[in-house]
């Protein structure tokens, strides 16, 4: 277990503004990833091996995209015992995003508000960080997995959106262990108008496309997961999920892991917060009032998708038990991010080890 207690940390952080807690925070983890200095918050990893979309992962819990958008701390994350870790969200280019301030606290809801949109260095410098990371060269037999989340600039037309994921997928293709594309953020004008039928089964052609083009040169077969929002009616659900079964399962119904999902993003919602400071800032609603939208999401995914297509669940994962109610609500991994942020590394080993244990009941 990490040598210094989250609890330690938590009201220093939080002292801060958030971002720059963020910020300091990530560049304590870049600076002390490659030095014995690790044992200060790392986490023993859960062995326990799940097969999805053919791919090997160590345990069932990983970190959300957001937390390292430029993947600088991919070693030091891998350290917390996360059994896969999804940096970016990247974009060709780099971009400032959002004005400040544009990260908020709610504390009583166990909740943060952000509206960064994409703020990251670009697509270069991103791979030149991914290409430093050291995790695949450990001696575990089951190395930590590695997913790399791309999305499209501010400043390129919605019309034109596929040439930057296209652009992204190039990039991060030789790279990622399973790519997510991100349809679902609030924070970039349109971005969540690609989760309609005709924008989706459009984007997902183009990519299905390029990603049999990538997989001859570079000789293995990539999935690709698709990052949807919880603020979607059952109607737009299953039209999602139409879209998937297309591209992702075979004539019969049974999904190829081709492709994925990723349930949910951010939500645009304020019903849970209402009337705490900070509720009416705009931008993604994330922490522990998503959960039961996400879950939601998760089991209506599950009943258009059937039982083999791969789910990952993300949104309001604050316990272990939250951890558990993904599992029990359809998904086949987890992924966590506020939580991280409130609860600290000891959160990760708690749900790995909670859902390990759904096995023995």
């Amino acid at each position: 277990m990490s040598l210094l207690p989250y609890a330690v940390a938590r009201p220093f952080l939080f002292g801060l503004d958030p971002e720059t807690a963020h910020e300091l925070t990530l560049q304590s983890i870049e600076r002390l990833q490659h030095s014995p200095l690790t044992c200060l918050y790392s986490e023993p990893r859960v062995h326990d091996p799940c097969t999805l979309a053919g791919l090997q992962f160590p345990n069932r819990v990983g970190l959300a995209a957001g937390l390292d958008k430029n993947a600088r701390c991919i070693d030091g994350l891998a350290a917390m015992g996360f059994g896969f870790v999804e940096v970016g969200t990247v974009t060709p280019k780099g971009q400032a995003g959002n004005p400040r301030p544009r990260m908020f606290r709610l504390p009583k809801a166990n909740a943060l508000i952000n509206r960064l949109g994409f703020n990251n260095e670009g697509l270069d410098a991103f791979i030149a960080n991914v290409q430093r990371a050291r995790f695949r060269s450990g001696s575990g037999a089951s190395p930590m997995l590695l997913g790399l989340n791309i999305g499209k600039n501010a400043s390129t037309p919605i019309e034109r959106a596929t040439d930057d994921y296209l652009t992204c997928l190039d990039g991060v293709y030789p790279h990622a262990d399973y790519v997510t594309v991100n349809i679902s953020s609030p924070n970039t004008q349109n971005l969540r108008s690609l989760q309609s039928d005709e924008a989706l089964d459009a984007l997902l052609g183009a990519v299905a496309e390029r990603r049999e083009l990538l997989a001859q040169r570079h000789g293995r077969r990539t999935p690709v997961f698709v990052k949807i929002a919880p603020d979607l009616d059952a109607t737009q659900v299953e039209i999602i999920a139409t879209t998937l079964m297309r591209y992702g399962a075979d004539s019969n119904g049974q999904a190829t892991g081709a492709f994925g999902v990723i349930a949910t993003n951010t939500t645009l919602s304020r019903e849970a917060v209402a009337g705490l400071p900070h509720a009416q800032e705009t931008g993604g609603l994330s922490g522990a009032p998503v959960l039961q939208a996400s879950n939601r999401v998760i089991r209506q995914l599950r009943a258009c998708l059937g039982k083999s297509f791969p789910i990952i669940g993300v949104g309001g994962v604050l316990s272990a038990e939250d951890a558990v109610s993904k599992i029990q609500s359809g998904a086949n991994l987890v992924q966590i991010y506020t939580g991280l942020i409130y609860k600290g590394p000891a959160l990760v080993w708690e749900s790995a080890r909670a859902i390990q244990a759904l096995k023995d009941r």
